[in-house]
């Protein structure tokens, strides 16, 4: 080494033994301090919608405010719920939305597809599939699966309207069998805060501006149920090679936090059958159930 480096290298030292110290401080001040799940929790902290039967909306209606409470009864907590419209990017603004020097403003995300890569997903806890909403007495009485649908005759198929949010796999199933003419596009991403999915339904549907629509499963069903008229029939679709339709729903919680991952899972499994109850009571179609009752 020649002597200009090692004058170099002895004034160096003293700053890298400064930052070797400084280094072992950070390390035993994160030790030191709990990690985010291992601080006592004072709130179930649910991300929901604002505005979005039947799952939740800010008076609490929904099926995903009645199990938040489930939980919170058996927690011994209170619920705090953080709205946001669930729509773009609503994980970033809810689950992982934090300010600096405040803590998450809320830790549970209650539906999420199983295997959401952007949270860290429990164990399904129920499964449904996109359905055909549409009004009895309108020659569809007899459609009873997405398969019935396609049965119909030609010519009775060619005159139907049928509404459906683009980009979902309604639209992917219009386009394989060929009825992309009859689709009745409506956009998901709508800036009104008042906007809803299931006025599709509630809406357009019952006062006739689209003889049936697609939309999924829970939307269905809770809103086929509260419109009085017209009388309103659901029908399940059924998953084809490459298209799927049913789909299995969990919830969601940070990656990191394995313990409350687990407690919540054993939520679930503790309340299955009053969380089933509760879904049934909104009218959401399961597909175990629905299989079931098909095979009797």
């Amino acid at each position: 080494m020649n002597p200009r480096t090692r004058r170099a290298n002895m004034k160096a030292r003293p700053w890298r033994a400064l930052a070797a110290v400084a280094l072992a401080w950070a390390c035993v001040a994160a030790h030191a301090q709990p990690a985010p799940e291992d601080v006592p929790r004072t709130a179930l902290k649910v991300c929901q919608d604002p505005n979005n039967l039947p799952y939740s909306n800010l008076r609490g209606e929904g099926f995903e405010n009645r199990i938040a409470e489930l939980f919170a009864r058996d927690l011994g907590l209170p619920v705090v719920y953080y709205s946001f419209p669930n729509r773009l990017a609503f994980i970033r603004n809810t689950l992982r939305y934090k300010l600096p020097d405040q803590d998450y403003p809320c830790d549970l995300v209650m539906d999420v597809p199983a295997g959401f890569d952007q949270v860290s997903a429990t164990k399904p806890y129920f499964t449904s599939s996109y359905a055909l909403v549409f009004p009895k007495g309108k020659g569809l009485d007899g459609v009873h699966t997405s398969d019935d649908l396609l049965a119909l005759p030609p010519e009775q198929l060619r005159t139907l309207r049928i509404g459906l949010y683009d980009r979902s796999p309604g639209s992917l199933w219009l386009v394989r069998h060929g009825l992309v003419d009859r689709g009745v596009p409506y956009s998901i991403m709508q800036p009104d805060p008042e906007q809803y999915p299931g006025q599709i339904i509630e809406r357009d549907l019952a006062q006739g501006k689209i003889d049936a629509a697609i939309v999924w499963g829970p939307i269905a069903g809770f809103f086929a149920r509260r419109v009085r008229s017209p009388e309103l029939q659901v029908a399940l679709m059924r998953s084809e090679p490459g298209l799927p339709l049913e789909y299995a729903i969990a919830m969601g919680v940070r990656y990191g936090e394995p313990k409350w991952k687990q407690q919540i899972e054993g939520l679930l499994v503790k309340h299955r059958e009053e969380i089933l109850a509760i879904l049934r009571e909104y009218g959401v179609p399961l597909v175990a159930e629905q299989a079931a009752s098909a095979s009797r």
